[in-house]
């Protein structure tokens, strides 16, 4: 039987008040795995349309999850005897982003494993005439926009800035503290390369790559290992279930991708078994696309 070495390590993972998402199924592997899990989350508080009963995939649901604590998950996990917390945090504030950091550590002791999950993704653009004037967004719509100094600096905070922070802080942390075993993974896209039509999204998820392997490398002597994982489709609630066919047609593996699909991998990283790997880009998409 493989032991992963994960029992009583102590987890942070950002973004996990999806219900069907990325961060929540993390965080339920790592609690399978009998660590304790600190969680971070941000509400969306700009109006959204209320996904109607049959709770149908689409950006209906996926926006709603998004105005959502990550209270649920708390109990659940706690109902399992799991040591868990959450804390919400705005990473577009810088001197928010580390906190989390903080809440763990007062809860559990030093973090052992940062997984940063957190994104924020909104249409922009290069194209000329799409511009939309900012923060004139409709109940539940996000109209593709030109890009401008606001959705560059956006998804820059969120999706590079924020998780350069955090590992800066885990790892001058942990090297205050002497220890010689830590884990980051970094989640990315697996259109990181560059994309149309989300462009400032595409564009600071590259930027995060970039970040991961100079951490790599300047980490490894103090025993962390930092990889990314790059994400083809998953269904997290935003594929629309009439898109799920044509999706599953482009995926060498026949169908989408879920959650734990991704969680599973992001154990694996942080696991004994992956002892001996770090500064890699793994595409977690069934084969939506390979490296050369």
């Amino acid at each position: 039987m493989i032991d992963p070495g994960l029992k009583d390590k102590v987890v942070c993972v950002t973004g996990a008040n999806n219900p069907r998402g990325i961060g929540a199924a993390v965080a339920r592997a790592f609690a399978a795995q009998g660590a304790a899990v600190s969680l971070h989350y941000f509400v969306n508080r700009l109006p959204m349309a209320e996904p109607d009963a049959s709770e149908q995939p689409g950006e209906t649901l996926y926006r709603h999850a998004q105005t959502l604590t990550a209270d649920h998950l708390v109990t659940d996990l706690i109902e399992q005897g799991v040591r868990t917390i959450a804390f919400e945090s705005d990473f577009l504030v810088a001197s928010d982003v580390t906190e989390i950091l903080n809440r763990a550590e007062d809860a559990f002791g030093s973090v052992d494993i940062l997984i940063n999950n957190a994104a924020l993704s909104e249409p922009d653009t290069f194209k000329p005439g799409t511009a939309v004037e900012a923060g004139s967004r409709a109940a539940n719509t996000f109209p593709m926009g030109g890009l401008t100094t606001e959705t560059h600096d956006r998804h820059f905070a969120v999706n590079s800035r924020a998780p350069a922070l955090l590992m800066a802080e885990f790892a001058r942390r942990h090297a205050l503290q002497g220890k010689q075993w830590g884990r980051i993974i970094n989640v990315s896209t697996d259109a990181a390369s560059g994309y149309p039509d989300e462009v400032s999204y595409w564009a600071s998820k590259h930027a995060l790559e970039s970040y991961s392997r100079a951490a790599a490398r300047e980490l490894a002597p103090y025993g962390i290992t930092v990889n990314i994982v790059s994400l083809g489709p998953i269904q997290t609630g935003w594929i629309p279930s009439g898109l799920e066919a044509e999706v599953a047609e482009n995926t060498p593996l026949g169908r989408v991708g879920t959650p734990d699909d991704v969680a599973d991998v992001v154990v694996f990283l942080a696991s004994t078994q992956a002892r001996w790997l770090t500064g890699q880009l793994l595409y977690v998409g069934g084969g939506h696309r390979m490296s050369l």
